[in-house]
């Protein structure tokens, strides 16, 4: 009797604690192929591991050799990560590479992980953002247009190529062990900034959450974007006072003061394109995903905040 083939699945941003967790979820049902702009990381001998610009024609022979059923892209480079223009290359210009290889190979289904960033944070944002509602990041900061056209792009081909079926998840803020970004970085700190007389409502989903979320979306094949955030949420100073956070107020007008103060405190874990995230709530509405997906987070925000409380430097 011949052996069913096991479905070869590209996962991308392998660098990255969310994609190695997507990774030890599906080794044991899926042949996968990890690759990251930034560094090659070892994943054990069952998973051939590549640093690789997506833009270089070397992308190409990954799809020749391991023709790839699916595509997973969680390799979406971080706005505080690299120049803006190496960050588009990869963001954009990658991403539109791997759409296109993914369409010429015959690719079934594909997973594209975007951010509740593109929404911007405007202070007349309404009290829950749905997937309707319009990306104004464009407009507010230079620093998230690519995150806005990496997302626009994959929007284009949902709707002209509607044999990938791609599925396009804007996530809260996701946190926990190993998790590097902006506000990781924060809720670990000994001491943490915040807008003096503001504190705006804040989502936050563990990194197990999300990784439950990416596969349940790969393994169900709906076409569409859904935010993906659970049906609570808290305010940013509580939250670090939850955390074990000494909050350091820092005036928040004129603009360029907190950005002075921020610099010569060398806070550099509050960037300045991320600063009216600190003064305005951006809560989405994740209950279509939830819906659809089957899906409710398992840790609690109690379990979030103890654990960086318990664990300043996480792992």
């Amino acid at each position: 009797m011949t052996q069913q083939r096991r479905p070869h699945i590209l996962v991308t941003g392998a660098a990255g604690a969310l994609a190695q967790k997507v990774i030890s979820q599906l080794r044991d049902t899926c042949d996968l192929v990890a690759v990251d702009f930034r560094e090659q990381v070892y994943l054990g001998d069952d998973i051939p591991s590549y640093r690789i610009d997506f833009t270089k024609r070397v992308f190409e022979d990954l799809f020749r050799r391991y023709q790839f059923d699916g595509v997973i892209h969680l390799g979406r480079i971080m706005s505080s990560e690299l120049t803006r223009m190496r960050r588009y290359n990869a963001n954009v210009l990658g991403t539109q590479k791997l759409l296109d290889l993914s369409h010429k190979y015959g690719i079934k289904r594909v997973v594209v992980l975007s951010t509740f960033h593109v929404y911007g944070a405007v202070a007349y944002n309404p009290a829950l953002i749905d997937e309707s509602a319009p990306l104004k990041s464009v407009g507010l900061s230079a620093d998230l247009v690519d995150s806005v056209e990496l997302e626009n792009l994959a929007n284009i081909y949902l709707w002209r190529y509607p044999d990938l079926n791609i599925t396009i998840l804007r996530p809260c803020n996701i946190v926990g062990p190993g998790v590097r970004n902006t506000m990781s970085t924060l809720l670990a700190s000994e001491r943490a900034p915040v807008l003096a007389g503001f504190s705006p409502m804040m989502q936050f989903i563990h990194i197990d959450d999300m990784s439950d979320a990416i596969v349940l979306a790969y393994n169900k094949p709906v076409r569409g974007v859904f935010n993906v955030a659970p049906q609570d949420w808290v305010a940013y100073q509580h939250a670090l006072k939850l955390c074990g956070c000494r909050r350091i107020p820092i005036p928040s007008i004129p603009p360029a003061v907190p950005k002075f103060i921020l610099n010569t405190l060398k806070l550099r874990s509050f960037p300045s394109y991320l600063m009216a995230f600190f003064k305005y709530p951006v809560v989405i509405d994740g209950r279509a995903f939830a819906r659809e997906f089957d899906f409710e987070p398992k840790r609690p925000l109690m379990e979030i905040f103890r654990f960086y409380r318990d664990n300043k430097k996480p792992v």
